[in-house]
């Protein structure tokens, strides 16, 4: 436990200095000793939520840049335009055991895992915290810990099970199957709903709170192809009243809007800067000519713009023209229209919205033979974008392609969904190896265990497809 307590005290420095406005009151300025980490409403609350602003204090770490961008260029949703050798092993599908970023993702989430485990064992022994605070945070927590191993299990495929702190048992641990990490995923989430409350905890939608469980945990159904469950936990989502889906496209991202799941919360903000991925993607504007400067990260013209359709309001909204280059239009996303500015923070990082759960209990509807109220879910989301409802006559093969291009032109470039999405619906090789060419390989849907972990490690096999 001393292990534990020096670490989490770590947490709580870094959260008096850049995550308060997690936290409903401000930390003790007084040292803080080991003891009272969770003997205390607010340092709990602090080791807990400190969590997500070290999860998005810098750029260019898992859940900013690197999620929602290097799986896109994975896809076929974007790419980068400039020589930056991390980048292009995955626009090129060249992934190495030691690329940078394969290595980094890999650490960053096993390093959130190993905080939420920590809170859930100091959480559990807690005896003086107040009670609906005490199940708050270890909901938190333990949604925390599904969430990191969702997106663990989707890059890297089978990967080590990890739910205590006791580092000795944890540095030998095996790769344990996909089915038993869904298990795991599956009951943190359910005990994360059971345990939290209906409303975010500071009002803001930085805190999860139940709705945010069951929105991860509806995704997690749909991917395990239980249709009938993720219909119905999608719409415990969707039909709770709290969200809508925002008709102006251009406050969609903004903060707490309506259709915001759960955002993080920018902090430590220089400069100006709202969201990292609004500040890495959007390209500055000449303050005399007007005109945008250079726009590293574009959309795939062929492949992702040329795919919508005439007056789909997304194109408008959420994509900004950028030059003409040999004869093409060149595109770069604006979902985040902040690089800098003057003001105040307006807009966060979305993790989860509204639409993703229409979406997803479209799917399950749809694969369930409910091809009306299936279609009536797209319909809700083409219609919001300007688009007229579906024909009444499309069957179901129609209808789930259908999904998959209603999911490419809602949700390109957000946290790995157009990757994942033709992962999981085998569709991988179809799409891909024909974009990708001489580089493409089935086996590149997974990415490869990182060399650093195999050799600190020697229970730890590679991949297949990799050496």
């Amino acid at each position: 436990m001393k292990r534990i307590h020096i670490f989490l005290i770590g947490v709580l420095l870094f959260s008096s200095s850049s995550c308060s406005k997690y936290v409903d009151t401000p930390l003790p300025k007084n040292e803080l000793v080991s003891g009272l980490v969770f003997t205390d409403d607010k340092t709990a609350t602090a080791a807990v939520t400190g969590l997500y602003g070290s999860m998005y204090s810098f750029n260019y770490q898992f859940a900013n840049v690197l999620i929602n961008y290097l799986t896109a260029m994975q896809a076929d949703d974007m790419a980068y335009y400039s020589s930056f050798a991390n980048y292009d092993v995955f626009k090129e599908n060249r992934l190495l055991p030691s690329s940078q970023y394969v290595q980094s993702m890999f650490a960053d989430l096993y390093s959130y895992i190993y905080q939420t485990n920590a809170c859930v064992e100091g959480l559990s022994t807690a005896t003086a915290l107040t009670p609906a605070v005490k199940n708050q945070l270890m909901g938190e927590s333990l949604f925390m810990r599904a969430f990191c191993y969702f997106y663990l299990v989707n890059m890297y495929g089978d990967v080590p099970l990890i739910t205590g702190t006791d580092y000795k048992v944890n540095g030998v641990k095996p790769r344990a199957p996909r089915a038993e990490v869904y298990n795991t995923i599956i009951t943190d989430l359910k005990a994360a709903v059971e345990l939290m409350g209906d409303e975010y905890p500071t009002g803001q939608h930085i805190r999860p709170d139940k709705s945010v469980a069951n929105a991860l945990l509806a995704r997690v159904y749909l991917y395990n192809q239980n249709w009938a469950l993720a219909e119905t936990t999608a719409s415990l989502v969707i039909d709770n009243g709290r969200y809508s889906l925002v008709t102006d496209l251009n406050k969609v991202f903004l903060a707490n809007s309506n259709e915001a799941i759960w955002q993080l919360q920018p902090l430590n903000v220089v400069g100006g800067r709202n969201t990292w991925e609004g500040f890495t993607s959007t390209p500055a504007i000449n303050p005399t000519t007007g005109l945008f400067g250079t726009a590293v990260f574009r959309l795939d013209t062929i492949n992702l713009i040329r795919k919508y359709e005439p007056n789909d309001q997304r194109f408008t909204k959420w994509i900004a023209f950028y030059k003409t280059t040999a004869g093409v239009s060149v595109y770069f996303p604006y979902k985040y229209k902040v690089r800098t500015s003057t003001s105040a923070v307006t807009e966060y990082s979305m993790v989860m919205r509204l639409a993703e759960q229409y979406l997803i209990r479209a799917e399950a509807r749809i694969q369930q033979g409910k091809l009306n109220d299936g279609r009536a879910d797209l319909d809700a989301i083409r219609q919001r974008a300007g688009l007229p409802g579906l024909s009444a006559s499309l069957t179901q093969p129609a209808l789930l392609l259908a999904v998959e291009q209603e999911r490419k032109v809602e949700l390109f470039a957000e946290w790995g969904h157009r990757w994942f999405d033709l992962k999981r619906t085998k569709r991988s090789d179809a799409v891909l190896g024909p974009i990708k060419g001489a580089n493409w390989q089935s086996t590149d849907t997974l990415y490869p265990i990182p060399s650093d972990a195999i050799r600190t490690n020697v229970n730890l096999t590679q991949n297949e497809g990799y050496k």
